[in-house]
């Protein structure tokens, strides 16, 4: 190994701030203080960015990354990238699409083209014998519990509103008490019971504590991500996957998977038309009808 690779190599930025600090120069030190305080934030930026945030120059903010050890800023960058990824993904997808130029047509049509793709991926990926095992975990559950946060948590109500004709038991977290409220309720599930987690970029840890809570009790756990990396893969019986895109708004083809879900459970379920007759004669009070 090389006496420069040797050098670029090993700890963390705050760790290798640590080692550096006492020999930086006042801007140095500066810079440094801010990343320190602002990881995240600064892991966003550009070397740009951060010189305007820091108030120095492109080139001292080059020379400060070259004073740590790194080759030039994107090395820096890099590394301070690192165990960020998924979350930055949504902001580096935002950055690459603001630089296109595109007009607003132009956006939505390629987004719009980048759904379609997706969604074929998710159908051509489907395995029929994983499908069939997630949809009768949801037919034999005697108490299901949807699980997921953020936008996540919408698209669970979403499915809890349609697996309700058919299954005993379904609950969803949305417009619960927090977290601390659904471990409470899932401590009384059994084995004879079902959790749902919905989790994509970016993963709740909320929502990967409660399933860790669930496996360790041996209540089935039916998945719906994005990837086996996904950290609730590991721990689900059955994962059904949707390809997504890295940016803000693909929760879209999360939304056709859970609708293809509850497709085939009404399909599957014992007197589907019969329950859905009766629940829309409940429901005609408050139908509109139209003028006679």
């Amino acid at each position: 190994m090389s006496p420069k690779k040797s050098k670029t190599r090993g700890g963390s930025i705050n760790e290798r701030i640590g080692q550096h600090y006492s020999a930086l120069s006042k801007s140095h030190k500066i810079t440094a203080d801010y990343v320190v305080a602002n990881s995240f934030r600064a892991a966003t930026m550009s070397i740009d960015e951060l010189a305007d945030a820091v108030g120095i120059s492109n080139a001292t903010a080059n020379r400060f990354a070259r004073a740590l050890g790194f080759d030039g800023y994107p090395q820096f960058r890099a590394e301070l990238v690192s165990g960020f990824e998924t979350m930055l993904a949504p902001i580096e997808e935002l950055r690459s699409e603001i630089s296109r130029a595109s007009s607003s047509s132009e956006v939505i049509s390629r987004s719009l083209a980048d759904d379609i793709s997706n969604l074929e991926i998710t159908r051509r990926e489907f395995r029929p014998d994983i499908c069939e095992r997630a949809v009768n975990m949801i037919l034999e559950a005697e108490h299901i519990y949807i699980v997921g946060y953020g936008a996540s948590a919408y698209l669970g109500g979403i499915m809890c509103h349609a697996l309700t004709n058919y299954c005993n038991s379904v609950q969803t977290n949305i417009g619960t008490g927090g977290s601390a409220q659904v471990s409470r309720t899932l401590y009384k599930f059994t084995e004879r019971d079902l959790v749902i987690a919905i989790s994509f970029p970016r993963y709740s840890s909320d929502v990967v504590t409660l399933v860790t809570q669930a496996s360790k009790r041996k209540v089935p756990i039916l998945a719906l991500t994005d990837r086996p990396a996904s950290p609730v893969a590991a721990m689900a019986d059955v994962t059904l996957y949707a390809q997504t895109k890295p940016q803000f708004n693909s929760e879209g083809i999360v939304l056709c998977l859970i609708e293809a879900i509850c497709a085939a459970v009404a399909n599957q379920s014992e007197a589907s038309v019969d329950i859905a007759a009766e629940t829309t004669e409940l429901m005609l009070p408050w139908l509109h009808h139209g003028k006679k």
